[in-house]
């Protein structure tokens, strides 16, 4: 069996290329497959619920971090919208407590900016600063612009970044879809693009006044798109990320199922061709999932009624490779940039020689939820029959998933 390794090169990470060991591959996850066999990089998801603690009929730690593994992933950031809320030394060490003990791979928590992520008064900061990989309240914005301001000054001394859902809750107006033709076909309530790249413009000048480094969260929209680039350009210290779903799907592919249900939701298909350049061009840092998984109950409702939220881990590289690598619209080396890469680079998380994965690119297989490791079944993609099956994730030179175990 060969396995391609020249990947690493290629993006510049000769030193962390693996010595891949045959042992570790589950003896019949070899049969039948390709020639196309190929070692890549630990990927690093800076945007993923794992709902635990105080939401574990949801996800756990452990199952998330699995799933994860079986997406080709060695390192995730989880988001705060937890209970108790990690907004403390102690409510965060309840998190940290569950990833030591379960946690299959690195699992990195966020600290919440405000307390209870209520947006009323900062959060201990300075407490977590060491324990906290970046702060957000993702799942809400933070509203009062005077409160961003002081997190992002008091982030800024801490060498930390401040991390944005960006949601202007007085332009939401109900909705639960994007705002366009979908909606206004069948009667539901849209939300506006605007209250998505306002919140980027406001933060944009004071990321200016305060020095801070600034990540936008899964942006979806157009005129998000070209606020970050001209931010770039004028040398603010941005980042941003967006999600598989929204590169490969917008609203024309919306049906009336709780599965297609996430925030931001699907735009239309200048919004998804605006991201495209942003990723081919740079303007668009990182792919993240932001994996949401809920109750079967909960998104058996609906679009309107249903949670927001799709799970994603253990789909975004097929998706990504079939979609985007294999019909030319970016190459194998920018994926793993925004996958594995930047990530990294800009969250300050370290890459090692022992953290990769195989995968068979040629393999083909149809997504089917009753196989996920991940206790969250929504997905939008049911059903696609996609190119790219991991054989084997490895961490800290351990096995973590093999395929057919």
């Amino acid at each position: 069996m060969g396995i391609k390794t020249d990947i690493f090169e290629k993006i510049g990470m000769n030193e962390f290329l693996p010595e891949v060991d045959s042992a570790l591959f589950c003896p019949t996850a070899l049969s039948g497959c390709s020639d196309n066999i190929i070692a890549l990089p630990g990927f690093c998801d800076v945007h993923v619920h794992f709902r635990e603690p105080g939401f574990s009929y949801k996800e756990k730690i452990s199952t998330g971090s699995r799933a994860a593994a079986r997406g080709g992933y060695t390192a995730v950031c989880t988001m705060p919208n937890l209970d108790p809320v990690p907004d403390s030394v102690e409510s965060l060490r309840v998190q940290r407590d569950i990833i030591a003990r379960d946690a299959v791979i690195d699992v990195l928590p966020y600290g919440a900016i405000t307390v209870g992520e209520r947006g009323e008064r900062l959060a201990d900061l300075e407490g977590m600063a060491a324990d906290a990989v970046a702060f957000s309240d993702d799942g809400r914005g933070v509203q009062d612009e005077e409160m961003m301001r002081e997190a992002m000054t008091r982030a800024k001394k801490l060498g930390k970044l401040i991390v944005a859902h960006c949601e202007d809750n007085s332009l939401l107006r109900g909705g639960y879809i994007h705002d366009g033709a979908y909606a206004r076909a069948h009667g539901h309530r849209g939300i506006c693009s605007e209250s998505e790249w306002r919140p980027i413009k406001r933060d944009i000048e004071l990321c200016m006044q305060t020095g801070c480094g600034y990540h936008v969260c899964h942006i979806s929209t157009k005129e998000s798109v070209a606020l970050i680039r001209e931010a770039k350009a004028r040398g603010v210290d941005i980042t941003c990320e967006t999600a598989p779903h929204y590169l490969v799907m917008d609203d024309s592919d919306l049906q009336e199922d709780g599965r297609f249900k996430m925030n931001p939701p699907l735009r239309d298909k200048a919004d998804r061709e605006a991201l495209i350049q942003g990723i081919q061009d740079g303007t668009i840092d990182m792919i993240a999932t932001d994996h949401a998984p809920h109750s079967a109950e909960e998104k058996s409702r609906g679009l309107e009624k249903s949670a927001f939220g799709i799970v994603g881990i253990e789909t975004a590289f097929p998706i990504l490779y079939t979609k985007l690598v294999k019909t030319g619209v970016i190459t194998l080396e920018r994926l793993m940039e925004l996958l594995a890469v930047n990530p990294r680079k800009r969250f300050n998380i370290p890459m090692k020689k022992g953290d990769y994965s195989v995968w068979d690119l040629d393999r083909e297989f149809v997504v089917d939820p009753g196989e996920f490791l991940s206790m969250g079944r929504a997905t939008p993609f049911e059903g696609w029959r996609l190119s790219g099956v991991c054989l084997l994730t490895v961490k800290d030179g351990k096995a973590v998933y093999q395929l057919n175990q």
